[in-house]
């Protein structure tokens, strides 16, 4: 599988350390990364808040799942963009990661 992780914390190099332990994962990404995620996976110049450039790049790389770690592009509807393109995503719709919803 090929996997995009969009962020750039500690909690998605978590998530791109422990996903890239998988026999399925063929090749990570982040989206936009950080120079300790550089070492695990391939850093993509990709601001979180570019949902349109994030889906863009899903379908050039064929990306078989995206994870999303940071609040604000599941705030923006990143989960819902990425749905009505036919892409594969994890997290919540904009209306369920609204602190507020």
């Amino acid at each position: 599988m090929k996997i995009l992780v969009v962020g750039s914390g500690g909690r998605e190099h978590a998530l791109v350390w422990k996903i890239a332990q998988s026999p399925l994962c063929e090749a990570i990404y982040c989206a936009p990364g950080n120079g300790g995620i550089s070492r695990i996976a391939e850093c993509v110049a990709i601001d979180v808040e570019d949902l349109e450039a994030l889906g863009d790049f899903a379908e050039q790389e064929k990306i078989d799942l995206t994870v999303v770690g940071p609040e604000r592009p599941l705030i923006m509807g990143i989960v819902d963009h990425f749905r009505s393109r036919g892409l594969t995503i994890y997290g919540p719709t904009a209306a369920a990661a609204r602190p507020d919803g």
